[in-house]
């Protein structure tokens, strides 16, 4: 039977909407989420995850798989220069095949309501939310989390500010065997309009995970010619290429990867994840902030309710000022730090600087990474 009414409705089940699903039913609340695929599956992702989850994993009752720590870096230009660092916080590879999906497995044992099917509108009236479905049928929810991604459909139809700029970027992904390469690092390689980084996941596979700009990847044929004539100038890339076995069929991709600045709160829905702001993959802490964010949405909607159904205005405001306190500065050295790496010159110059500085290096590390997420 379906049922209609709901105390939070989930727009999305990666990793932040199923994160908020699991807090939220823990304090006993009505959840439903909503996503357009069946678990599990592949998403286009860097696949490293910060150790700065771990507190809150295991207050949400998730035992990971078996991982590798990984806790040294690798930059290389395009030329060869190489950076080698040390990560001081650190972190593990795991497939979002694997991550996502043990989320839901979590989110079901907890009583959570999952369908597999997509949201066409959200409208807010009255205080209460109406969700339009893909099936023709409506539920309502006192709140609403939109969780769906980095770009889609309900961006246009909520009229989002960012989703009237066209982004150039479009970003791809596969996984690899290559036993040889190193269990402890994450390496992120440039090449001419974009960059890659390479990473273990929990199965050995190899993701390869990397960002172009359309510019740079259509003037190739195919991807075959781009992994040639463009990625291959990196020597790092190059062997890489020449000596892993593809595990995928094909590759995956995502156009339109926007790093537009977005609102947390639009509509009165609460963004989390890569739909409230998507933070530049070289600084790997992507899949950390999707969780935290998550949970900081989780908490402001449990104090509304635990205070007797507060001002949902306050709320909103808390939340955005929370989530710009968190992320936005990340977000931010995320954009300096890519547009330094896709300029040769510029990236040239700052690699000499970083290659006799740990102490920049460290800092740099530090500013894109947040701290241990601490749980009550």
């Amino acid at each position: 039977m379906f049922m209609c009414d709901f105390d939070v409705i989930i727009v999305g089940g990666g990793l932040a909407g199923l994160t908020a699903a699991i807090h939220l039913r823990s304090k006993n609340y009505n959840v439903a989420v909503f996503e357009s695929k069946q678990y599990p599956h592949h998403k286009v992702c860097g696949e490293y995850v910060s150790n700065e989850v771990g507190p809150y994993l295991e207050f949400l009752g998730i035992s990971l798989p078996p991982t590798i720590p990984i806790n040294e870096m690798l930059l290389s230009l395009e030329n060869g220069n190489v950076l080698k660092a040390k990560l001081p916080m650190g972190g593990f590879g795991l497939s979002r095949h694997a991550f996502d999906h043990l989320l839901y497995k979590r989110a079901k044992e907890l009583g959570a309501k999952v369908f597999i099917e997509s949201v066409n509108s959200i409208r807010y009236v009255n205080n209460h939310f109406r969700v339009g479905l893909e099936s023709g049928r409506e539920c309502t929810g006192k709140f609403v989390i939109g969780s769906y991604g980095k770009r889609g459909m309900l961006d246009k139809d909520l009229k989002r500010r960012f989703i009237q700029k066209k982004s150039p970027w479009l970003a791809v992904k596969a996984h690899y065997k290559l036993d040889s390469f190193p269990e402890n690092l994450v390496a992120i390689h440039n090449f001419r309009g974009g960059y890659g980084g390479l990473s273990k996941t929990e199965s050995g596979a190899v993701n390869f995970c990397y960002l172009v700009a359309y510019d740079s990847f259509k003037k190739e044929k195919n991807m075959a010619r781009f992994n040639q004539n463009i990625i291959a100038r990196n020597p790092y890339l190059d062997k890489f290429l020449n000596d892993a076995e593809m595990l995928f069929d094909q590759p995956m991709t995502i156009g339109q990867v926007s790093f537009h600045k977005k609102k947390p709160v639009e509509q009165h829905i609460i963004m989390c994840g890569d739909t409230a702001g998507l933070i530049h993959p070289l600084c790997g802490n992507g899949m950390a902030m999707a969780l935290h964010s998550a949970k900081m949405a989780s908490e402001s909607i449990h104090t509304y309710f635990k205070t007797g159904f507060g001002d949902r205005s306050q709320l909103e405001r808390d939340y955005e000022t929370q989530w710009q306190h968190m992320f936005a500065k990340r977000l931010w050295m995320g954009r300096q730090l890519q547009a330094v790496l896709l300029n040769p010159r510029l990236s040239h110059v700052a690699m000499g600087i970083l290659v006799n500085s740990p102490y920049i290096v460290n800092k740099l590390i530090k500013n894109t990474h947040g701290q241990i997420i601490r749980c009550q």
